[in-house]
């Protein structure tokens, strides 16, 4: 069985995990390269990076415009999927450049030690808002990648068989996804979800359900003995963070917020 796309990253020296961009991806490329002056070094994002909102022309002319700067500090950026995201730019249609990838669900990242398991998708809460709004239009099957605001396909799906084949050929000992495990902040469901759920009826259990997906992702690791010691995530546009019984560090990051992974010895 295949274990899904691997993405190799025998020449770096660092990893770093980013919070959402909303489409910022000028500002992810000189907050990285300049303003940290990161070099050698893997960024991943964790979702809601804002494919889909402008024609696909858009994202090469964003590419084209600092490849260059990636190139001479010699970085990489791969971007998970979030719900404010076109599916088909990770599934069908994905953007293969050397150092700027949308990268599958439940691909592997391997870089300085770590074997990183990405998983993307989540619910829009404001899903019945961008439903009704002018700017959306169901998708057309001829123009999978024309701009949009919204995208029923949206959620995260638990899938074992690619588990079953990740875990013949490699330990997870982080995860990166765009939402998180159930008991992992936020909690609450006060404020916009509140108002969100008033409308869309069957908002709470979907929302519910998506947390779900990322507590049968943690069980099936830990009942197969993967080493899993960090899990990274965005979507609340809050920080936090925590670490549970079992030693599993867990990172809220908000929008724009970068946290370093260490190389493993």
């Amino acid at each position: 069985m295949n274990p899904g796309t691997v993405f190799d990253f025998p020449e770096a020296k660092g990893v770093v995990i980013c919070g959402d961009i909303h489409g910022e991806f000028n500002e992810l490329v000189f907050k990285s390269c300049v303003q940290y002056g990161m070099t050698d070094t893997v960024i991943i994002v964790a979702g809601d990076c804002g494919f889909g909102f402008e024609q696909p022309g858009y994202y090469e002319n964003v590419y084209n415009r600092n490849r260059g700067r990636l190139s001479k500090s010699n970085n990489w950026i791969l971007f998970v999927r979030g719900n404010h995201d076109n599916p088909a730019y990770f599934n069908d249609f994905p953007i293969k450049h050397r150092r700027w990838m949308t990268i599958p669900d439940y691909s592997v990242v391997r870089a300085c030690g770590h074997n990183i398991l990405c998983v993307g998708g989540a619910i829009s809460v404001d899903r019945s808002y961008r439903m009704n709004h002018s700017s959306y239009h169901l998708p057309k099957q001829d123009e999978p990648l024309a701009r949009n605001i919204y995208w029923a396909n949206e959620y995260p799906v638990f899938d074992a068989d690619k588990l079953d084949a990740i875990s013949k050929n490699f330990a997870i000992d982080t995860i990166v996804t765009h939402t998180a495990p159930s008991f992992c902040e936020l909690t609450s469901k006060g404020g916009l979800f509140a108002e969100m759920a008033i409308r869309d009826e069957d908002l709470t259990e979907d929302v519910k359900n998506e947390r779900q997906v990322m507590d049968k992702i943690l069980d099936y690791l830990a009942s197969n003995h993967h080493p899993l010691r960090h899990w990274f995530y965005g979507h609340f546009h809050q920080s936090w963070q925590a670490i549970d019984n079992e030693g599993i560090h867990y990172n809220m990051l908000d929008i724009m917020k970068v946290k370093e992974l260490r190389a493993k010895d």
